[in-house]
């Protein structure tokens, strides 16, 4: 099948954003590099679906370096962009994607993937491995095993592996070290807020933001707001993250509560509807909401848009919703991840180091898929901590190394 894309013609302007990605990525450009001379992906299909912006090209890049049959798709609408989908089809890659696809022609482009009978799963989100289960059953023999990037994706597997469903082995590369400590703490902590100022142009000093979801994005999200000057009220499910983030100096509460305080909405959870009705009718005038976890469920954008009495698009990315109350609450890129819908997602250098977790974890299903058991597992130790040394030598950086003594003594019973 051949590639299903916006434009072929943006492909130049893709490629100089990728350029650009790859002088700041040096684990990826050292793991194609070696890739390129040991191919340990040859003879096998990829299928990624990855939101797909210059990052996730280069990853898609290193990988066809390793002999890889790539198939690509993104895994967002509103984070898929034309320029890049051009530019990994003019290196020969098979694409479908395309930005702001329909519920419809989003699906369509997930199945065009599948359809060439991969070996090899990338997802983020959960979404092909969804689809692989309910419509390409009869292909899921053929993969040796995939990798999951997020949360959310692992949460949907953990539950297929319950439920005894999960036919082939999915790596949670969301659970490395080198992945979730930096990718969702550093990279979402930057990228949400990237994408809430270039698209409000509003300051955030003195304002409330409330951060619903203390996880390791909540983190993040809650640290950079207070480093703009922000005062933070968090909202959260979890007595004991709750308790964290009153001792990193944020304020706790319900968000039925927090509803009538905050100027910025933030949701972090990976769940359904946590701002709804109750939440809108308490909220002040001229609020802004914005979505950072993987769905658009988290805001409950179809009730805003089957009750307000009047909409307005104020700017590119910003959906203003009057209600009856007579108050406008303003949405961003559509509920959303507004880091990626809203901007380019994560910084290059952070990237670096969760999809080289990722080109990682693919290689390792190679190379010991016949030993591997369960049908969940983790990103290998020594994996994680091989990526960790690489990333403080490309930084300049040195540790310490334990003596013989030392290793005697924290090795021995007696201490």
């Amino acid at each position: 099948m051949s590639s299903e894309i916006r434009d072929a013609a943006l492909w130049e302007s893709g490629k100089r954003k990728i350029e650009w990605v790859s002088r700041n990525c040096p684990l990826l450009s050292m793991l194609k590099n070696e890739f390129s001379e040991t191919k340990p992906f040859a003879g096998k299909k990829i299928a990624l679906s990855v939101h797909l912006e210059a990052k996730t090209a280069y990853l898609c890049l290193t990988l066809a370096a390793g002999g890889a049959q790539m198939y690509v798709t993104g895994s967002n609408p509103l984070s898929t962009q034309d320029d890049i989908a051009a530019a990994l089809v003019k290196e020969g890659l098979e694409v479908h994607a395309w930005y702001d696809a329909s519920a419809e022609e989003y699906e369509s482009h997930i199945r065009a993937v599948l359809k060439n009978g991969p070996d090899i799963i990338i997802d983020d989100g959960g979404d092909l491995v969804h689809t692989m289960h309910t419509e390409f059953k009869d292909l899921a023999s053929r993969v040796i095993g995939g990798c999951e990037e997020t949360t959310t994706g692992i949460l949907r597997l953990e539950a297929m592996n319950r439920a005894n469903e999960l036919l082939f082995p999915m790596v949670r590369v969301n659970n490395a070290q080198m992945k979730h400590f930096f990718d969702n703490r550093y990279g979402t902590g930057q990228s949400v807020w990237d994408g809430i100022n270039r698209t409000t142009n509003l300051i955030v000093a003195g304002k409330i933001v409330v951060v619903a979801g203390y996880g390791w994005c909540g983190k993040g999200t809650a640290m950079r707001a207070k480093g703009l000057g922000a005062r933070v009220i968090v909202t959260e499910i979890d007595p004991v993250k709750a308790i964290e983030a009153v001792m990193d100096g944020f304020d706790v509460m319900p968000m039925k509560e927090a509803a009538k305080y905050g100027d910025f909405f933030i949701t972090v959870t990976g769940c359904d509807k946590v701002i709804d009705e109750e939440d809108f009718l308490e909220m002040k005038d001229g609020v802004i909401l914005c979505n950072a976890g993987h769905f658009d469920c988290e805001i409950d954008v179809a009730w805003l848009k089957e009750k307000a009495i009047e909409t307005s698009e104020m700017r590119k990315n910003i959906m203003g919703y009057k209600i009856e109350e007579g108050k406008w609450l303003y949405v961003l890129g559509e509920g959303r991840l507004v880091n990626l819908a809203c901007g380019d997602g994560h910084p290059a250098e952070i990237m670096d180091m969760s999809f080289a977790i990722q080109a990682l974890s693919a290689k390792y299903l190679v190379e010991h898929s016949s030993e591997i058991k369960e049908k969940l597992i983790d990103v290998p130790e020594e994996v994680d901590i091989a990526v960790a040394r690489k990333k403080l030598e490309f930084l300049g950086k040195k540790i310490d190394v334990l003596t013989p003594e030392q290793e005697r003594y924290l090795n021995s019973s007696g201490n």
